[in-house]
């Protein structure tokens, strides 16, 4: 008797330890669950890497079949479907409710968890039809709520009877809380992506617009910048530049000219020759050009061009006569379109080169104008450069003098 008693209470003690054990793993799982939203949160701002984390955490630590998070609209204040977990169809994928429509919307409306023990005999679902086919019985919805604000309702489906206890109720309230604070910062991150987007939008069109006002000063060279900064990045592309640097290499084009500004009417405007006075001035354009965009931390990384584009690979140039590499290569590379655009475009003083001069005249002077490797690529260019310049006279005349004007007017 006294062998069964002290049997009976080892086995009591071991049935203990182990459900002790099984808590204790369980408590482990369901906060590894939080941690992994956690690290969502932190480690991504993409909404769907998100949602599909917080939906593969939901159906393995609450033992659910499928799960679904629906995402409040801000504007028309609508439930719509964002991801699903574990469904058999895509029926859940067209709903769309109103608040207090559906078991979902009255989970949204109330803000407290709604619960149907079993879906098939409830009346409160209205979404049956989407939902054929799926054998769903339990059904439980959750908003999701952070700082006071819904940001949507998660959807848990079992296709058994479920009857789930106040630590699986309560899990499910953390999971929620999280899930509501990782779909806030997504939205929070996309809100202000779409805010810097519009701001660089604004920037782009004041820097085009700046271009504009320049070349309406100057008629002779009117459709100049928006050529030259399209070649320009087109050859930059070509020449391995990526898409972050593109986008200075657009905006230096643009601005390549604005220390211009500087400059008065009666040099830049000149028709005739300029004396050495005047070009000493005409030549400080470029350290206009710096000075008055290196104040401004959005536009240093598009300074080179503005600054360093009348540089010679041969050390001539202006207006620190740095020679070879020593030049920044995206002001390289918009030396050899600028000089192509002079060119091969119509001006008042004389007509287009043909391609084929304009080839040979790049070709010359590659070593000692141009870095050889730019000029190389430029005139690989495929499709050809002559394709962007439909003003180009295949019968022009090669006047030595045309290149000379337009060494001053580009």
């Amino acid at each position: 008797m006294d062998n069964a008693r002290l049997f009976a209470a080892a086995e009591s003690a071991r049935e203990s330890a182990e459900a002790a054990a099984r808590q204790i793993q369980r408590q482990l799982e369901r906060l590894d669950a939080l941690r992994s939203i956690d690290v969502a949160i932190t480690g991504s701002v993409d909404l769907r890497v998100m949602l599909a984390v917080i939906l593969d955490q939901v159906t393995a630590r609450l033992g659910v079949d499928a799960a679904a998070i629906l995402l409040l609209d801000r504007h028309s204040h609508r439930l719509t479907y964002a991801a699903g977990r574990g469904f058999r169809t895509a029926g859940l994928a067209h709903t769309d409710l109103g608040p207090g429509e559906c078991l979902a919307g009255r989970a949204a409306l109330s803000r407290t968890t709604v619960r149907a023990p079993d879906l098939r005999r409830e009346p409160g679902y209205t979404r049956a039809a989407l939902v054929a086919g799926e054998d769903f019985v339990f059904y439980i919805a959750a908003p999701l709520v952070s700082k006071a604000e819904l940001q949507g309702v998660l959807e848990l489906y079992h296709r058994a009877p479920l009857e789930p206890d106040p630590e699986w109720l309560a899990f499910l309230d953390a999971l929620a809380s999280q899930s509501a604070i990782a779909i806030e910062s997504a939205a929070l991150f996309d809100a202000l992506k779409r805010s810097n987007a519009e701001l660089e939008a604004a920037y782009d069109l004041t820097l085009a617009g700046w271009s504009r006002a320049l070349e309406l000063r100057d008629l002779e060279t009117q459709g100049h910048t928006e050529r030259v900064t399209a070649a320009t990045v087109r050859l930059a592309r070509a020449m391995g530049f990526d898409e972050a640097a593109l986008v200075h290499v657009r905006r230096g084009a643009l601005l390549h000219d604005i220390g211009k500004m500087g400059i008065p009417d009666a040099i830049l405007l000149k028709p005739g020759p300029l004396t050495e006075e005047e070009w000493a001035i005409m030549r400080r354009h470029p350290s206009y050009a710096y000075e008055l965009l290196a104040p401004i931390p959005y536009l240093r990384p598009a300074l080179d061009i503005p600054h360093y584009h009348h540089e010679r690979w041969d050390g001539t140039g202006y207006p620190h006569g740095l020679k070879g590499e020593a030049i920044p290569l995206v002001a390289r590379i918009f030396a050899v379109v600028d000089v192509w655009d002079a060119l091969c475009s119509r001006r008042p003083y004389g007509e287009p080169w043909s391609p084929d001069a304009a080839r040979d005249y790049l070709r010359a002077r590659a070593g000692t104008e141009f870095d050889p490797a730019v000029v190389e690529a430029f005139l690989a260019l495929d499709p050809p450069p002559e394709a962007d310049w439909p003003a180009a006279a295949p019968e022009s005349r090669n006047d030595p003098s045309r290149a000379a004007t337009d060494s001053r007017r580009r």
